[in-house]
């Protein structure tokens, strides 16, 4: 809480020197999921299907087929961050030449431009977090305590959810460098035929498995796999599977430290929030009366996929 300066030594002048921020991997799955804005709390995802029934003769006069509405709901959860930085305490260590020069106070914000641009990078990923490990009714983490209102996507794309497939062979294991090729075109033909051709088909896995995979496809030489195609965007590594010019690889924050793959088409992913920029229109100000730089940013996250029957989990934890 607030700003914590015992790691530092007291004030030298010989020391002074630039300060180096704990930037990290962000990540947004929200480059891939689709975004509904306006939530204030819930709302629907309105889903139909249209199905043509064909008849055979000259004059056709009884309706068929069906059009068939359905609703999945996306609820947003409330979360805020506020915190207060005293900048004073740094005056008597050496970073206070750099974030308050000579006769300068809190509010000429020396140091605030670093802050607030580490800050929107911790947002995302903790934002990204969030959206995939969410559970209904719990806390996300230590430094995410908003209880959940509904469920993340590792929990809606789990082998327990009615719907999501499986596969039934080595893709349903923790992936490994040499069998990581195998495992995932076994979850593959696990995939719903009506989407298996998807433009947007996506896998998506921590960065230390997807740094498995990039390095089995590299050892095995799979189709002439060239390393170099992977991308990044925004934080998210990316890389196509080869010989599946629909399907791509991408690595996420949000499944850091777990062993989940999931796949499915990624338009089918829905984020719901009040305002996509709230990540990044936040509030900061100088309050004179506690002598500190105050800030405050608020959101509302939510997600939901569109039809669990689209997704495949080789539902490891």
């Amino acid at each position: 809480m607030a700003i914590n300066v015992s790691a530092l030594a007291d004030f030298n002048n010989e020391l002074a020197g630039r300060i180096v921020l704990d930037t990290v991997f962000t990540g947004t799955t929200a480059e891939y999921a689709t975004i509904q804005e306006g939530i204030k709390y819930q709302e629907p995802l309105n889903l139909a299907v249209v199905t043509p029934q064909f008849q055979g003769g000259n004059a056709v006069s009884t309706p068929s087929g069906s059009a068939v509405f359905s609703q999945r709901n996306i609820t947003v959860t409330k979360r805020t961050a506020y915190d207060l930085w005293n900048l004073q305490l740094l005056t008597d260590k050496y970073l206070g030449k750099m974030a308050l020069p000579e006769g300068s106070y809190e509010e000429t914000f020396a140091i605030m431009e670093e802050l607030t641009g580490d800050l929107v990078r911790k947002a995302r990923q903790a934002n990204d977090y969030f959206i995939w490990r969410s559970v209904s009714g719990s806390a996300t983490s230590a430094t995410d305590t908003a209880i959940a209102e509904a469920d993340g996507f590792v929990a809606l794309i789990s082998g327990s959810t009615s719907g999501v497939n499986t596969p039934s062979g080595v893709g349903a294991n923790v992936i490994t460098g040499s069998t990581a090729y195998d495992q995932l075109v076994d979850m593959i033909s696990a995939e719903d035929s009506n989407v298996i051709n998807a433009d947007d088909l996506t896998f998506f896995m921590g960065p230390q498995v997807f740094t498995r995979v990039v390095s089995g496809l590299t050892k095995q030489n799979l189709f002439h796999f060239d390393p170099t195609t992977v991308e990044r965007r925004n934080g998210i590594y990316e890389v196509p599977l080869p010989g599946f010019p629909n399907v791509k690889i991408v690595g996420t924050w949000g499944l850091n430290g777990s062993e989940r793959v999931v796949l499915g088409p990624s338009s089918d992913m829905v984020i719901g929030t009040d305002l996509q920029s709230d990540v990044e229109n936040f509030q900061t100000w100088y309050d004179i009366n506690s002598d500190a730089i105050k800030y405050r940013l608020r959101t509302k996250l939510g997600c939901q996929i569109g039809h669990v029957q689209y997704w495949v989990s080789n539902d490891q934890a």
